[in-house]
């Protein structure tokens, strides 16, 4: 048992660490992903997309993709959602997939603050196949072969289901926006082995930020002038999950339709998560019929170098609109004023 122990420790570390979440860098661009409190944060009908390719560079990179939907209910100030993730790494053909539901309630506070509280339950599914790996007992060096069997007692596919429990708080008004989310907060045991036990530390993260009006512009379209949102945005986004802790900073400019952003992931904190250190660009188009459209590169600065892991790439897509009575979208005075990817 303690061969197996050590040879899933050893698998684990090829894709990171050990039981960590996996991340996006447009993280409001995965809503839902981020904090379940978001569900119906857009007072419409939302669905949208996620792909991220970390370290293509690699033999054997690491790939997340998510997508949702959610809608917001003025009846009864509401949002629910539906959100699917999935990670797949390709070494150990290590796969999560997960499919959540979320609820969220707005309260107002004040003529133009709000508070939402989310929660999220989810059905987690973990495959492994380890069929195609070898051990050192398998080697014989003498006769330069390769015996079939292991004598590990090593099952090929382990498969491991759980249930995971999510919460999530917002407090947003016109200019800004804090927010605070737990997941797994049962911290279930994520282990392959029935006798060991691998329990998945709780993620804790505080993201907020602030928007910054530029003055209102005009598009010219050669028929008739329309007017242009010019606006910055300020954030960050701070993660904890045991014993690593990660902090975002990143900045935003939307001049309608044009979204460009630059941050930077992996500010110096006590136990950061090792070769995460990142710059990240993103560019993106907001546009009127309500598709929004970003992709983003991280730039590696960490030891583990660009030209060694060729960095990530991440695209997003969305698509926001009115579904039912059309009176309702007078009643869209209280959107979040976030970074838009």
């Amino acid at each position: 048992m303690k061969k197996i122990g050590l040879f899933l420790m050893v698998i684990f570390s090829s894709i990171g660490v050990l039981a960590q979440d996996f991340q996006y860098s447009q993280f409001y661009a995965a809503p839902l992903y981020l904090n379940p409190a978001f569900a119906g944060a857009s007072d419409l009908t939302r669905i949208g997309m996620n792909y991220r390719n970390q370290w293509p560079g690699l033999d054997h990179s690491f790939n997340t993709y998510s997508a949702y939907i959610d809608h917001y209910m003025f009846d009864i100030n509401s949002g629910i959602g539906l959100i699917f993730n999935g990670s797949m790494e390709s070494k150990a053909r290590l796969n999560q997939n997960e499919i959540g539901l979320l609820y969220s309630y707005r309260l107002k506070l004040g003529h133009e603050s709000f508070l939402r509280v989310g929660g999220q339950v989810s059905y987690v599914a973990r495959d492994a196949y380890f069929g195609d790996l070898i051990f050192g007992s398998q080697l014989d060096i003498n006769r330069g072969t390769i015996n079939p069997d292991s004598g590990e007692g090593l099952p090929e596919d382990f498969r491991h289901r759980f249930a995971d429990f999510n919460f999530g708080m917002l407090y947003h008004s016109q200019t800004y926006w804090l927010g605070v989310s737990a997941h797994h907060l049962t911290q279930p045991n994520v282990s392959f082995i029935d006798e060991n036990i691998s329990k998945l530390p709780m993620r804790i993260s505080a993201h907020g930020g602030i928007k910054i009006d530029l003055g209102e512009g005009f598009i010219n379209n050669y028929f008739n002038n329309s007017r242009q949102e010019r606006s910055a945005f300020l954030a960050f986004n701070y993660k904890h999950q045991d014993p690593f802790n990660q902090l975002d900073l990143g900045a935003q400019f939307f001049i309608q339709p044009l979204v460009m952003g630059v941050w930077y992931r992996g500010f110096p904190v006590k136990y950061a998560l090792p070769n995460n250190e990142s710059i990240v660009g993103l560019i993106g188009f907001t546009l009127e019929s309500g598709l929004d459209i970003g992709y983003s590169y991280d730039f590696t600065i960490s030891k583990m170098a660009l030209r060694q892991s060729g960095g990530a790439h991440e695209i997003s897509i969305r698509y926001s609109f009115l579904f039912g009575d059309p009176n309702q979208r007078n009643r869209r005075s209280t959107i979040i004023p976030c970074f838009r990817f």
